[in-house]
């Protein structure tokens, strides 16, 4: 199997991008927000505790997520070519647990995806979504935090898959096109 990691700021492109691997190799997408809600909508055990925190704004537990996401990866791999996982993980410790996790079935991971995107553009890009789809969130002011938060979070963990081997830095600028390009020239570049 193919497995891949995708993550970048908010407005990198990452969806626009995991639909185009998702259509090349045939990939398994998984979203751990669409899990989530999916899992809250059908009122599964799982969902029902997830919701016990998002209802009161808390972030989901690492220890949860990792189980959640164990549960969709038992789901879908007998039909799965591969997986790319979006929003996940985001902590080093998540990191750790995704391996564990796709050893305990045989599997690693591929390639961690970085689309590498500076803040103005990105900010740029979410004020202009934001005028298109009536986003609450694509404001300046919230543009600004999630970014400070993107940047908190994942400097170390971009660190740890560099460490790894398995981060693949995306120049994030030019057409969907031509990103997608770089992205297939590293993903497919022989290991390092």
């Amino acid at each position: 199997m193919f497995n891949l990691v995708i993550f970048g700021g908010p407005g990198s492109g990452k969806g626009t991008q995991s639909e185009k691997l998702i259509d090349r190799y045939g990939l398994t997408h998984i979203s751990t927000g669409e899990v989530l809600r999916r899992e809250i909508a059908n009122d599964t055990e799982l969902g029902r505790i997830a919701n016990s925190y998002i209802s009161n704004g808390n972030l989901i537990p690492d220890d949860l997520m990792i189980r959640i996401l164990d549960h969709e990866i038992q789901q879908l791999k007998p039909t799965a070519k591969g997986f790319i996982f979006d929003g996940f993980p985001r902590t080093i410790h998540q990191a750790d647990e995704l391996s564990a996790m796709l050893a305990k079935y045989g599997e690693k991971l591929h390639s961690v995806v970085g689309l590498e995107v500076p803040d103005e553009e990105l900010t740029q890009r979410l004020i202009e979504r934001g005028k298109v789809s009536g986003r609450s969130d694509d404001n300046a002011d919230t543009i600004r935090k999630r970014l400070d938060v993107y940047h908190n979070t994942t400097s170390p963990l971009r660190d740890y898959y560099i460490r790894e081997g398995k981060y693949r830095k995306i120049h994030g600028l030019g057409s969907i096109d031509e990103i997608f390009e770089r992205i297939i020239n590293e993903i497919e570049a022989p290991e390092r």
